[in-house]
């Protein structure tokens, strides 16, 4: 096996277990950064023997053994913390074999929860959930929250800290307590979705959908935690393209059409149990855009009510922009302009509204497009930073 296939393993390793190794690894003694260091370093003796060992048939397993040894190395002796050998015989048995699978799901929850105590700061509380229990690294979430990532590490390493100096426990906190830390985990939740947005069924947008759900139904009768089920499931049925195509211009026929009654399904069930909120709201309007599937249009409408809705629940940037970008579609698109928020310098989606706006109006584009382009570049988004280039240059043969 070459390196570069060993590596691509240990990279889907990564993907699909990252959150469930941690929480299982920080579980006995509440350390999340010995628990990450020792996962880090199982990754790092998987690139070196897998190569020439191959890949072991349970690599998730595999893994869990070598940062457990790492992790009693270094509870033993600091100086010994990579002294022992680890024999092929040590990642025969299956480490996980006594865990029912369910349950490290909700081992994984249960990491969100000790996360969201009152205890840690609450600006923090989501970006460490991201990190510790879903796997993002302190580049992505400073992307995410439009932080420097110097700064976000900082704010996550003294989290971590807190949490291991104050032996919070490991558990779910009973529903008084629940009630208190369930925005945060909604939000760490939604904000993997959101960071993987175009991510398949085995990206992290699908283990979000899959958080979502399970705490749905340990939950019961939360109604927002439906709402999270019903958004994250409605855009998981939108599958993952290598060349970005905006949500308007997509063929419904490719949409998942068993993924989209299932949504529709949690979004009928949020709505029988308690007043409309955030996630209800923003699943009600991926119901509407995955709607075009059955009647072939969109209805414009019906969306400039929902997010007149939101923006009273949630008045945030993104709710905003979108809503200028609707009423752009229902009035033309200097209403359009009229209604978007002032500018955001380092909004990438308030300048690819603006220049889409500019460019219907038959006015000059060019600089907005500009920002958009070089904001998805920033952010890493190769496949958002061309179709902007595209759209730019046929804006500015039209101009």
């Amino acid at each position: 096996m070459s390196a570069a296939e060993a590596r691509a393993a240990a990279e889907r390793a990564a993907r699909a277990s990252y959150g469930r190794l941690v929480a299982l690894l920080a579980a006995p003694t509440g350390d999340l950064a010995l628990a990450e260091d020792a996962l880090s370093g199982a990754f790092e003796e998987a690139l070196r023997r897998w190569p020439s060992g191959g890949v072991p048939e349970n690599p998730e397993g595999w893994l869990l053994t070598v940062a457990r040894n790492r992790q009693r190395d270094v509870w033993k002796s600091a100086a010994a913390r990579t002294t022992t050998v680890i024999e092929e015989g040590d990642v025969v048995v299956d480490p996980l074999a006594e865990h029912d699978p369910l349950a490290i799901g909700e081992r994984r929850l249960e990491l969100l929860f000790v996360c969201a105590h009152p205890a840690i700061d609450q600006g923090v509380r989501t970006p460490l959930m991201l990190q510790a229990a879903l796997g993002f690294d302190a580049q992505q979430i400073a992307r995410a929250f439009a932080v420097p990532a110097p700064a976000m590490a900082q704010r996550l390493v003294r989290a971590k800290r807190r949490i291991k100096d104050a032996r919070i426990p490991f558990a779910v906190p009973d529903r008084r307590a629940m009630a208190e830390r369930l925005p945060a985990v909604l939000e760490a939740v939604y904000g993997c979705a959101a960071i993987d947005w175009r991510g398949g069924p085995e990206s992290l947008a699908g283990e979000a959908q899959y958080l979502a759900v399970t705490l749905a139904v340990l939950l019961g009768d939360e109604a927002e935690a439906w709402g999270l089920a019903a958004l994250t499931t409605l855009a998981l049925a939108r599958p993952p393209r290598e060349v970005f195509v905006p949500l308007a211009e997509q063929d419904p026929a490719e949409w998942d059409e068993r993924l989209i009654a299932e949504g529709e399904a949690y979004l009928r069930r949020a709505q029988s149990r308690g007043p409309l909120g955030r996630f209800q709201l923003e699943a009600a309007i991926q119901a509407v855009h995955v709607d075009r599937r059955r009647t072939g249009v969109t209805d414009w409408a019906a969306l400039n009510t929902l997010y007149t809705a939101l923006l009273t629940v949630a008045p945030g940037l993104g709710a905003r922009v979108a809503a200028a970008v609707v009423i752009g579609q229902l009035h033309g698109p200097t209403a359009g302009l009229a209604a978007l928020p002032e500018a955001a310098e380092s909004f990438q989606p308030y300048w690819a509204a603006r220049a889409d706006l500019l460019a219907r109006a038959g006015q000059d584009a060019s600089g907005a497009y500009a920002k958009a382009v070089d904001l998805a570049r920033q952010a890493g988004d190769e496949a958002v930073a061309t179709f902007l280039r595209v759209r730019s240059n046929a804006a500015a043969e039209r101009h």
